[in-house]
This record gives structure tokens, sequence and C-alpha cells, in this order.
């Protein structure tokens, strides 16, 4: 209940009011609220009104007056009693105004009964009064009681018929019954006072739900307000990466275009050098003599061999004897080398701490996991590689002398390297160093990449190195292993290449080098003696990170020989050979005994114990090695500041070098690959005035022990003791030292054979120092202790099986006889041509032969039967060559007779000839058209003509076949030039494709006055050697460059037969019975003359044998290095014409003049310096 207190008094006085009057108020009277004039009262607005008046409206007016009640004043009422009695009561506070009856006029209201005339005046208000009861139902139900007490009004029944009642008499009646006059007398006051406390607190409630609603939209209006403002810096936000991506892509655009037109500059003015040095060369249309000719300069190429070896000299135009480079003084060299190693050691210590980075940092967790994490880069990343450009990144070229920063991209097809030439550290480099750095604008085809490698740099696992078909390489440095990840996945799949039998695919390129070992199957190829000790440890080098690309982790060979003071040297001795278990520094007791001590009483918190504060390998050292040849030459000077070091500490004496790594305890130096292969390593070609000694003695030419009387013969004999068999029994023990599980670990320690822990990979992670001058500091430090190889194997490497092991027969006498057999051809045509194309993967291996008369017959070769396993040797005895069947049986012959004739000054000769490596199709010259023509032996038919020269075509030679049978194909002619042409062993024809009218040399070779006799190509090497008619034979680089004149003795004219090996040995017959070796860089090394005619000669794979046969029949085994001849075989009753090898080289075949061949025994083990005594 309300309290009254809280009512208004003119409340409590109307309430008075209906009591007093209770039996007259309810009688006849209406009270209708005055009007204000223009305004009726809206539906649901509460006009204050006392409560009779109030009830008097609700109850509706008497029969008597519903005529003369206006329509207005009815509306009025019914509003008014909607507003009063049940505007606030939920459920019907929105219910609707009651429209007004349709007026009535006098007449029709006097015909109408009374009935009717309520049904009329009521009709549209009596639905609202129902619906009012029935919303008060519970509230009339308890208060309109009968006199006695009794409900009148049911809740449910009564109310239930009330409401689907459609006459108004019953609503009228109970409006006007007493009981419910008294009923509304009696609870209208009280039923206001509910109302109003229902009021209240539906106000209360309606308050507590405004403001909830309010906050409630405040808090939605406030984060839809940051949303907006969210979306909007989103918005703005990808509008400026947006506009940022568009000008970096049109920068790059710009980038890339100014890069091309650089390159084609480069390209023209190269174009342009090269046309000058074709006509001003010698033997150029304006050259000149030798005398009045500038002197000239020669560099190291970046050109590599099968086995890695760089032995190629070029022309250097920037080259000079760097007079201003001369020592004055020592004193002029401020460096202290007797400085003591721990003072600078601890120095460093500051820089451990802060530099020692945890041991699986990203980059090596990204690089070094198991097999899933090799497996590749997430599809979706991969996903947005479109475009132009799919990948752009940051990148550092790492070359010999200089890191340059730059921009790497790659598209689809190409990659790009675009140095950046306004870094701060690009314009401080030596411009006579960037000379020697020959990508700064780099482009490569996709098709040209042939093997991708990851690489370490300073100790950091975020290089790559990319091995080009022009065989060289290129090294980047990226910001982070997972962009070296990007990067690897937008490159061909190519693996590490096809040499050491892993897959060519990219999990293999991000390979560890321990699995890397672990994948390849090198180690048991080096084991069954397949490969030489030199390419199982240049294929290690390669593998655990090592490359000429950083001069820090430049290949590391180590020193095999003891003796370099004798006037002989004998390899059979093993005194004259190193210890290969013990690392350098502990070959000499003394000084073992000085680094153990070391070792054992280093002190130190920050610096690891260490035996040795040196390494066995830096930059310095292989500069110091190599000072004698270009580029290393401008490398060293760069390094030390633009002078020549101190000649006492100059690289000057072979055993003087050897003594310092015995007694210096600061000298523990390896040996570097070129010891064993490059001769002009220890000539002072460029005749650099390096200074004189202590002693006077004026340093130049490296001194070489008495026992090598010449560059050459030193570093032949080093090879010879490298692959000896003292060597191949420990040399597993070297490489447990350098890159097994001795170095590093307790293992190492026992070994003697700890370093600086600087060196070792895993020491420090430089992404973690973020102080630029600490980071510089590290990298300063890393760069000038050397970097140890990465760890190939944490178990003792396996040992070499011993040559008796790998071939127990290799010494018994099995072929007693010289000749193996004759085969006689029925056309009794001298046999020109032989070719034996013998290889086991071959489909139909083969010796070929070409006759005079140019009949050629495809012979099967069944291999020497008398080298067969003991199972085979019961069965019957085959012979080696079968003779092909259509020369045999008569039939079929026109199938290999080739038609075509040619010019008829032609002589034939072996050189007219050239058998592709599968022996499908032959390649002959000399026709009268200038052409020369390719056939297929099985068929006979002519397939291709390939036109070129201007004059006819006189020989012909081909290079050593790639896979898929690719060669190069070499034509010279009487036009004084000669053509490379590439053979496509896909399509089996000259050219690219064979649908083309013209094809196109690759190279035109120019310099000969007259025709060209003799030819002679490497592809291995990249050389073209030719001869002509009359003068001197050139050496040209396969893209047309000629490089050296080989000057030959006075007596050495006419050169007629040239033999090339990869061993950089080229041997030239010249008429009247001369021979001539030259090595690949233009040193004549020897000369001999012999009695006969020699008509066909040949040199063994390893170059170190030459084989001649001539008029008299005769074949001749000679050691090249010395033409010492070895051997003579059996002379025959004819003249040798054309001589070849079987792949084994077991086997020699002789083309006769007769018309037959002639299969000669041999074995090349007979004369080895190590096996000859067991024969």
């Amino acid at each position: 209940m309300v309290d009254p207190s809280l009512l208004p008094s003119a409340f409590l006085g109307s309430m008075e009011d209906a009591a007093r009057e209770q039996s007259i108020s309810f009688d006849r009277s209406v009270v209708v609220a005055p009007r204000i004039a223009g305004k009726a009262p809206s539906p649901g607005t509460s006009t204050p009104i006392p409560a009779a008046t109030a009830s008097s409206v609700s109850a509706g007016t008497p029969m008597e007056g519903v005529a003369v009640v206006s329509t207005t004043d009815a509306s009025e009422g019914v509003s008014a009693d909607s507003a009063a009695s049940g505007g606030q009561v939920p459920g019907s506070s929105s219910l609707p105004s009651v429209p007004p009856p349709s007026p009535v006029t006098q007449n029709t209201a006097h015909n109408m009964s009374i009935s009717e005339r309520l049904e009329h005046a009521l009709e549209k208000a009596a639905p609202l009064l129902r619906e009012i009861f029935v919303d008060f139902a519970p509230f009339l139900s308890r208060t309109l009681l009968g006199s006695h007490g009794q409900e009148l009004l049911i809740e449910g029944t009564s109310l239930m018929c009330m409401k689907s009642s459609s006459s108004v008499v019953e609503l009228v009646m109970l409006l006007c019954s007493q009981e419910w006059q008294n009923s509304i007398q009696k609870n209208a006051g009280l039923a206001f006072i509910e109302l109003v406390n229902e009021g209240r607190l539906l106000s209360h409630t309606m308050k507590d739900h405004l403001v909830r609603v309010a906050n409630e939209a405040e808090f939605i209006l406030s984060r839809q307000r940051a949303e907006d403002i969210h979306k909007h810096a989103e918005f703005e936000s990808n509008s400026a990466q947006y506009a940022a991506e568009k000008r970096d892509e049109e920068k790059m655009c710009d980038h890339l275009i100014r890069a091309a037109k650089y390159r084609d500059h480069v390209t023209a003015t190269q174009l342009i050098q090269k046309i000058v040095n074709i006509l001003t060369d010698k033997h150029g249309a304006w050259g000149n003599s030798a005398l009045s000719r500038p002197r000239e300069f020669w560099r190291l190429d970046y050109w590599e061999d099968d086995l890695r070896r760089r032995r190629r000299f070029i022309r250097n135009p920037f080259g000079s004897a760097h007079s201003e480079a001369t020592l004055k003084a020592a004193a002029e060299h401020v460096a202290d080398v007797n400085a003591s190693e721990e003072d600078i050691l601890k120095g460093q210590q500051s820089i451990r701490s802060h530099a020692l980075g945890n041991q699986n940092s990203e980059s090596d967790s990204l690089l070094d996991g198991d097999d899933d994490t090799l497996s590749s880069l997430e599809e979706k990343d991969l996903e947005n590689l479109t475009g132009p450009v799919n990948v752009s990144t940051s990148a550092h070229m790492v070359s010999p002398a200089v890191v340059v920063k730059g921009t790497l991209s790659i598209t689809s097809s190409e990659l790009y390297f675009e140095v950046d030439e306004e870094d701060p550290g690009f314009k401080a480099i030596d411009p006579k160093i960037l000379t020697y750095t020959e990508v700064l604008h780099g482009k490569w085809i996709f098709t040209e990449i042939r093997a991708v490698f990851s690489r370490r740099y300073l100790l950091q696992n975020t290089a790559l190195e990319i091995f080009m078909a022009n065989r060289t390489a290129v090294m980047f440095n990226f910001p982070d292993a997972a962009t070296v990840k990007k990067v690897v996945h937008s490159l061909p799949r190519v693996g590490v290449g096809t040499n050491f039998g892993l897959p060519q695919t990219r999990r293999i390129t991000l390979a560890t080098p321990k699995q890397l070992f672990k994948a390849s199957n090198m180690t048991q190829r080096w084991q069954r003696r397949e490969i030489s000790n030199f390419e199982y440890l240049m294929f290690l080098n390669t593998i655990s990170g090592r490359t000429f690309n950083d001069l820090n982790q430049y290949p590391v060979f180590p020193w095999v020989i003891t003796n370099y003071d004798s006037e002989e040297l004998d390899l059979t001795l093993p005194s004259n050979f190193r210890d290969l278990s013990k690392p350098i520094g502990a070959l000499n007791p003394k000084r073992a005994a000085f680094f153990s001590d070391r070792y054992e009483s280093w002190e130190d918190d920050q610096v690891p114990k260490f035996h040795y504060g040196t390494h066995y390998s830096t930059a310095s050292f292989t500069m110091m090695w190599l000072i004698r040849v270009e580029p290393f030459t401008t490398f060293f000077l760069n390094f030390q500041g633009g002078k020549f070091d101190h000649a006492d500490r100059t690289f000057s004496s072979v055993s003087r070098a050897w003594r310092n790594c015995q007694r210096d305890t600061s000298d523990v130096k390896e040996l570097i690959p070129e010891f064993y292969y490059l001769p002009e390593m220890f000539v002072n070609a460029n005749s650099y005035n390096l200074g004189v000694m202590e002693d006077g003695t004026m340093v130049s030419n490296v001194e070489l022990p008495p026992w090598a009387k010449s560059p050459e013969e030193f570093v032949r004999i080093n090879s010879l003791a490298l692959e000896s068999e003292f060597v191949s029994c420990q040399l597993h023990q070297w490489i447990d030292l350098i890159f097994g599980y001795k170095q590093q670990g307790p293992e190492a320690t026992r070994a003697l054979n700890v370093f600086y822990y600087l060196t070792y990979e895993g020491a420090v992670n430089l992404s973690s120092i973020s102080d630029p001058i600490l980071r510089e500091a590290v990298e300063s430090q890393i760069r000038s202790f050397g970097q140890t190889p990465c760890q190939l194997l944490i178990e003792p490497h396996p040992p070499r099986s011993s040559a008796m092991q790998v071939t127990p027969m290799m010494f018994t006498d099995q072929m007693q006889q010289d000749v193996i057999m004759v085969l006689k051809f029925p056309s009794n045509s001298p046999v020109t041509h032989v070719a034996a194309n013998t290889q086991p993967g071959l489909t139909s291996p083969a010796i070929v032969t070409v006759t005079a008369n140019r009949l050629f017959a495809v012979n099967k070769w069944h291999g020497l039967t008398g080298h067969q396993s003991p199972a085979v040797q019961d069965q019957q005895y085959q012979l080696p060559v079968e003779i092909d069947p259509l020369i045999a049986a008569y039939v079929g012959s026109h199938r290999r007779q080739i038609p075509d004739l040619l010019d008829q000054s032609i002589h034939i000769s072996s050189q007219c000839f050239v058998i592709t490596a599968d022996n499908r199709f032959i390649l002959l010259c000399g026709f009268w058209d200038k052409s020369f023509r390719v056939y297929s032996t099985d068929t006979g038919k002519l397939t291709q003509i390939v036109f070129g020269h201007r004059d006819v075509v006189t020989c012909l030679a081909r290079s050593e076949s790639y896979i898929g049978g690719d060669c190069y194909v070499l034509s010279g002619s009487r036009d004084a030039t000669l053509l490379l042409w590439y053979w496509n062993g896909k399509q089996s024809s000259i050219g690219e494709s064979l649908g083309r009218e013209f094809t196109t040399p690759r190279a035109i070779l120019t310099g000969h006055d007259c025709e060209v006799t003799c030819a002679s190509v490497c592809a291995e090497l990249g050389l073209v050697i030719s001869g002509c008619k009359e003068g001197p034979c050139l050496i040209h680089s396969m893209n047309g460059d000629l490089l050296r004149t080989l000057e030959a003795p006075q007596q050495c004219t006419r050169p007629r037969l040239i033999q090339s090996s990869t061993e950089g040995h080229c041997v030239i017959y010249y008429d009247k019975g001369q021979f001539c070796l030259f090595s690949i860089n233009g040193k004549l090394l020897g000369h001999m003359e012999v009695e006969d005619s020699i008509k066909s000669m040949l040199l063994s794979r390893d170059g170190q044998y030459l084989l001649t046969g001539g008029d008299g029949g005769v074949v001749s085994v000679w050691q090249v290095y010395n033409f010492h001849q070895l051997f003579t075989y059996p002379g025959c009753d004819a003249g040798i014409r054309s001589m070849a090898l079987s792949h084994d080289q077991r086997c020699i075949i002789t083309g006769m003049a007769s018309g037959s061949i002639v299969l000669f025994y041999n074995d090349f083990n007979r004369w080895h310096h190590e096996y000859q005594t067991r024969y």
C-alpha cells in the first residue's frame, strides 16, 4: 500500500467527496471533461483528473443521454478512461484510440429500439471495454461482489462469455448495476493507490532500464567509433603500404631497367674490346710485330674444371707490375709479428661474453634439422609468388676480396643481382678490386644454374653458393635462414649437381654438410679407388662449406712430403712422407709439448682452452701463397694497405715454408689445392718487385726443392705423392682431424687439435648481437682467426681399400699376348678412322670404323673376356669385337656406304670424321659445297647439312660428351677460321632444334692465316687448340677469345695432329717426326723427334701416357712429361692410319692401311711408379 502522506491533498479531498456523494454519483449525471479548443487529447497521454470523474467516464453514460452526447465527447471520454484506468498497465499500455461512431440522424434514431441504439452507440467502444475487463480480470473478480459476498465475475467462465459475446447489453447492464457502483466507490481509491505504486515501481524499473539501455548504447557507439578509427587507421596503413609497395616496385623496375642498360653497356664494351683484340692481335688484320707490342699481363680465370681446379690464365687488361707497392724499408711495415699470441687473444675477452650465442640459434635449427625440417617451404607461402619478380631481398655478394651489398631479385626464369652503388661501404672500395669482381650487375638464366649449395658466412648458416654452366660460381649472404629457404624455393630444382650421386632436389640444397656426406656415394667410390685422393678431398672441402669465393673459407689440403732438401725424392721411402694422423702443429715433438703446456695452463673465464691461436687456413695465408698470381696480388696489396710484405715474411721458398710450419709456434699452415695443380703460382711472371731479404737474396720466383727442376715438375711430384699408397692408407686420419670426429670435443684435445673458439661453427650467434660496434668487432675477429670447416662425421672415417684389395687380379699376367685379335674388312680400303664408344651404360657399345672409300662399319663390342670373373671363364671364349653383320654378309652394305663425294683436293684422314658418343651418327667434312654433313649409322642416310664456312671444311673434332650425349663439335676450314657448334644429343642434330633452316655456331675463332689442318676441343677446360698449314698453333677460349700462341722450336712447322688432355697438357705432332708438349697456358714443356711418320696419336685419360702409331706399323707408349719411350708393341705388316682406346683403357684399337683393325692389350699400371716393380 502507498503511504497516504505521499499523496497530494487534492487527491485525498476528491476521495472524501466521492464518499459523501456515494448515493447520487452513479445515477443520472455524466461529467464530461472540459475541452480545450482546437486540441483533442491524444491517446496515451495521462491527464490528471479526479477519481470520481474517472470512474464516471469509465462507467459510460445513461441510456437516455446517449443521443445527446456528442461524438467528440464520447471519444474524449473513452480516451480519458483508457488513460486513467488502463494507461499504465502492462500489456495495454499501447491500446489504440477508439474511433468515433458514425453520426446518426434524428429520424433514424426515433425508429430504433433501445438495444439497437446501444449497439450503434457502443459498437466501436465495446471491444475496448471487453479488453479492459479481461485485463483487469483478477482485480475485478476480487472486488465485484454481490450483496451476499459472492463473486459476480468468475475469472475464466463469465469473462470468456463476455469476451466472446457480440452484444453490448450485458456490458451496459453490468456497468449500470448497483454492485458496480458500490464496488467502484469502495475500491477506486485503493485501485488508484495500487496503480500509483505500480507506476512508481514501473518508473524505477523503466529508469534502470533506460540507464542500462543508454549505457549499452554508449558502449556500442564507443565501440563502433573505436572500430571506425581502427578501420580508418588500417585503411590508411594499407594505402600507405600499397603506395610504398608500388613505389618499391617502380623503383625496382627502374633499378632493373638501369641494371639491364648497364649490363648491355658492359656487354657492348666487351664486344668492342673483343673486336679490337681480334684486329690488333699479332695474328689479327692490324697486328704488328711482337717487339713494338705493349707488355701483356695475365690473370687466373675463374673457370673451374670437373675437379674444381682453376688453371686457365687469361689476358688481364688491368694488370700492372705494381711498382708502387714495393716496400721501401722494413720499418714501414707496422705489424709486429712477434707480439705474444696470448696477449692478442686475451685482448678479445670482453667480446666472448657478449658474442657467445646459443648453439641452437634460429639459423641452425632452420637448416640443421632432420628430414622433416628440410621438407619444404609452406605451399601457402609460395602462392603469392606471382608477378614479374617472385622474390626480392637484400643480399651481400661474397667475392674473394670484397663483400658488396645489393638486391637479389628472382623472376620465374632469371636471377638478378644489383649492387647498391649508393652504399657508403661500396663507395669506399678500391676500384682496382672492383675490376676483378665480375658480377656487380649480374643476370643468370635458370637454365644456366647447375648446382646450389647452402653455405656459411662468418660462421652463420645464411649463405648460398650457385654454380653456373659457364663453370663459375657466385655466392650470396642473406639476412636470415628463412630468406635462404625462400630463395632456394624460388630457384630451379638442381640440388648440389650431378657429381656426388645425390638427387637434384631443393631438400638436398638445404641439407646440412653432415647429411650431404652421409647421403653421397663419394666415400664408397674413394674406398673402391674409382676417384683420386685429390678429387675426394675436393669433394669434402666443397660439401663442408669451403669455397673459392670466400678467402676465409678457402679449400684446405695437407702437406704430404717432408723432404724438401735432397737432390732426388724417392716416393717409395716412408720417411719422405708426413704422418697424417697428427695435426701440423704436433709433428715436431718439442713444439707439440709447447702447445700441450699452453692448453693445460690456460686459465681464462671468457676464452676456452686452445692449443693454437692461429689457424691452418686464413684469408691472409691464401693470399700469401698466391701472391704472384693476379687477382690475388691485388687482393693482397689491398689487404696490406697497398704495399708488399717484408721480403723475409713473403712466401719465397717451399723448403722454408715447411720448416716454419715445424718450428714457429705461430705457424700451423696447411696447403691449398693449387700446390697440386698450378705451377704458375711459383713463378713471378708479372715481374713484381717483392723486395730483398736480410741475407741479400732477391725475392722473385719461389725457390723449389732440389728434386724439382721446374714448377711443373714440383706440382707433378707433389701430386704423385698425394696419390701414393703411403698417403692413401692414412689420408682418412687427416680427414678425421680437419672434417671428422677429432675436429672438436675430447678427441680433438687428445689429438692436440683445438683451435681458438671463434673458429668453430656455432661458437657465436651474430643475429643476437644488437650493438653494431660489438658485432663489427666479432666479425673482424672471425675474419682474422680463420674458420674451421663444418664437421662432417662424428665417428672415425673409413680407410681406403688397398689397390690389391680392389682388384686382386690386377698384377697377374692374364694377357700373355700383346695382340688380342685382328679383324679384316672385305673392302681392303685403309681404315682411316676408328672410334671406340664402349662405355658400360651405352645401349650398343661398339667400335665404329670408317674406310678411305667412305664405307663404315658398326662392330659390336663384347669386352675383354680375359678380365671376366672366374665363373664366366669356363664358358666359350668370345672375341672382344664382332664384325658388323651387314659388312660381313655383303648384303645391305648400301646402308654402310656414304654415297656423297668429297672435294677432290681433300686428303681423307682421321680428322675428317667424328662419331657421336652413342655410335648413332657420323659427321663428315670435305664437301665441295663448304658444308659438313651428318649421317645415321643405322640407315646410312643423310640427316643434316651444316653450312657456315666460306671454303671447304678440312677437319672436325668433338669434345667429351655430357649427360644425354650433348657435346661441342669443332669445324676447321680453308677459310682460316674455326666454328664451334653445339651437338644436341636429344635432337640428334647440330643446333638447338632440327626444324630450323639455318644453324648458328656458338663461336667463330680467328687468328690463322691459312687452311686449318688439325684441331682439338676440350669442354672441361673450355679451350680450343688448333693448327694450320703454315704458322703456329693457337689456343682460344670457347667463347672465341684468342688466348695464346704456341711458340714451337724452329724446326717444328706444319702441325698435323693435336691431342689435349683434361689434365692441362697439349701434345702437338708436326711434320718430319717432331713432337712438342705444351701446358694449357702456352708454356713449352718438352720436345722430341722420332723417325716414324706418325699418322695417329692418343693421350691417356690422366694425360700421363702418349700412344703413337704411323707408317712403320708400330704402336709406341711414351711418358708424356719427359717424352721417355716406355714400350713398343710388335710391328704390324701395314701402316697405322687411326687409333682409339676402349673406355676402360685396356684395349688399343688401331685402323690399318691394309683395311683391318688390330686390338692390342694395354695396362698403364705396368709403368706406374709404384706398381711397375710388381710386373
